[in-house]
């Protein structure tokens, strides 16, 4: 212990302040060690039971005076310091503290009664047998959670630090465990429904195969659409404002349209003619007349045959990236044939109805505008969403239209009976319905930003018939003719194959040169075509045509 010399007032005052201040250390050391069961508090607390022995040993209202033998035990206690005061005492006895406390009693040059300082002593002795209990308590706690550590080692979970509570620690596992326990529950639970096949691993070792890119837009793609009639080219809408026909055996540009002032947001071609009609983002549609003249053939590249399964990352920042030069010998065309106005927002869609003698357009001012080709008058306007439409897409056979919106609802609008046109509003998804379209059949298939594709049959629209669920929102969406493969475009730039059941058939290949390389935003089929059966787009600026081996596909399934 320190010695030190005090100068007080008077007897009264060092007795007061004795007895009422050695009192009130045991209490306030008591209650903050009890709330602070940290072993690393050890050493100080053990420190602070030395300083807090010379502050009771007397009192005065200025600083303390040292002697020269004060001096000589600092420089002890210095000598010592590397050496815990706790552990020295932790193995004492207690016959060998009671002849420390005596030897110190008598060594200590102090105005004290010898009777105050030996009760002191023995207050503070009682305080450190607290700290010993606290040290012993923490050491087996620390034991505990490395146990704990090493049995939940295997399922990631660690608790790391020695601070805990046993209390705390027990909350804090059984709340570790329980969340390990939801997230497994919720990652593999098992279902009665059929869409359950889409989460398994695909075993198809069925050639998805790129054969083509067609590169030629300075900004992203956001709509592609092949021809119904000869020749059969690929057209593509960009948000650099254009529109531009490819031929799809040589990746040639054939022809760029530049009549809009907008984004091109989407491309659809005429049943029977050599028209298109684009819809933009200067609130107008544009239909125009084309003539193209196919080149010759060139030799498709050697690619080598890709899984579908391939799926090898590669960076953002790759030769996609630098800037495109667009053709410079590709025709053009400036004037449209004819222009749709009365949309108040930017036209994100529109389509032929069946016949090609009408027109529909969807709009982010809430609209969906049915119009005569011939005459360019508004027929009909279809309101009702609550917020921006996203797509529009007709029945390939029937006078059928369905809108998407951000609504989270689509909506079938009936113009087969001339003098009454119905509407079915539907309320399957939880965020916008990005795209919903027709197949041949008596079906529509939907997809959503809320990662889900919901099969539909039109005779009973109470509920889907199947719900394919993904790790990534769906963009525009398509569903081949023959075989009713639904291919869907992602966020996350991946393609994949299901069928209307809801399994899953193939992911479109994605290595090192292969794929996209950024949203993915549209897909679209064209199974009479032997190179490319299956085209995709999105905002790396680049179309690819795919070659998909559906029938070895569908043996797969």
């Amino acid at each position: 212990m320190h010695v030190h010399t005090w100068r007080l007032p008077n007897a009264a005052t060092a007795r007061t302040a004795q007895s009422s201040y050695g009192f009130l250390c045991v209490k306030l050391l008591s209650e903050w060690f009890a709330c602070s069961p940290d072993p690393h508090l050890s050493a100080t607390a053990i420190s602070f039971l030395d300083c807090l022995t010379v502050v009771a040993s007397g009192l005065e209202g200025g600083m303390p005076v040292e002697s020269g033998s004060s001096v000589a035990a600092r420089q002890a206690k210095q000598k010592r310091k590397s050496h815990s005061l706790s552990i020295r005492r932790t193995n004492s006895t207690e016959q060998e503290r009671s002849g420390l406390q005596r030897d110190m009693l008598e060594g200590q040059d102090s105005k004290l009664p010898l009777s105050l300082r030996s009760n002191l002593l023995d207050l503070f002795s009682q305080i450190e047998r607290e700290f010993e209990n606290l040290y012993i308590e923490n050491l087996e706690l620390r034991r505990e959670i490395e146990t704990l550590n090493e049995r939940l080692a295997g399922e990631g979970q660690t608790f790391e630090g020695a601070d805990l509570a046993k209390g705390a620690l027990k909350t804090k596992a059984s709340h570790s465990t329980s969340q390990l326990s939801q997230k497994l529950k919720t990652t593999y639970k098992a279902s009665t429904s059929k869409i359950v096949s889409s989460f398994k691993a695909t075993t198809s070792r069925a050639v998805c195969q790129l054969v083509r890119e067609y590169v030629g837009h300075r900004d992203g793609i956001w709509d592609l659409s092949v021809t119904r009639t000869q020749p059969v080219v690929l057209g593509t809408a960009s948000a650099d404002h254009t529109a531009m026909l490819w031929s799809i055996e040589t990746g040639k540009c054939l022809l760029k349209y530049m009549g809009h002032q907008g984004s091109v947001n989407s491309i659809k071609f005429h049943p029977t003619e050599q028209m298109a009609l684009t819809a933009s983002g200067d609130q107008t549609a544009h239909i125009w007349r084309y003539m193209v003249q196919l080149p010759t053939p060139q030799p498709v590249a050697d690619i080598s045959q890709t899984p579908c399964d391939d799926d090898v990352d590669f960076s953002d920042k790759d030769e996609a990236d630098g800037e495109i030069e667009g053709p410079n010998d590709c025709p053009s065309v400036r004037v449209a044939t004819t222009t749709l106005r009365s949309h108040q927002g930017v036209v994100i869609a529109a389509d032929w109805l069946v016949g090609g003698k009408q027109v529909v357009t969807a709009s982010w001012d809430r609209a969906a505008n049915l119009y005569d080709v011939e005459t360019s008058e508004l027929v009909h306007s279809l309101t009702g969403h609550d917020q921006e439409l996203t797509h529009c897409c007709t029945h390939p056979t029937q006078r059928l239209v369905v809108t998407s919106s951000r609504d989270t609802t689509f909506r079938l609008w009936d113009f087969r009976d001339p003098s009454i046109h119905s509407v079915n509003v539907f309320q399957g998804h939880t965020d916008t319905v990005t795209s919903a379209v027709f197949t041949v059949g008596d079906n529509v298939v939907s997809g959503s930003d809320d990662r889900t594709v919901k099969v539909w049959d039109l005779k009973n629209m109470r509920s889907p018939i199947a719900t394919i669920r993904t790790d990534s929102a769906v963009n525009r969406i398509s569903v081949s003719v023959n075989q009713k493969i639904i291919a869907l475009p992602h966020d996350n730039r991946q393609v994949r194959l299901f069928d209307m059941s809801g399994v899953r058939l193939a992911r479109l290949p994605r290595s090192n040169r292969q794929g996209h390389r950024r949203m993915v935003c549209c897909s679209a089929w064209c199974e009479d075509n032997t190179s490319c059966n299956l085209f995709t787009c999105g905002f790396d600026r680049q179309a690819i045509g795919w070659n998909i081996n559906i029938p070895a596909l569908l043996q797969e399934k």
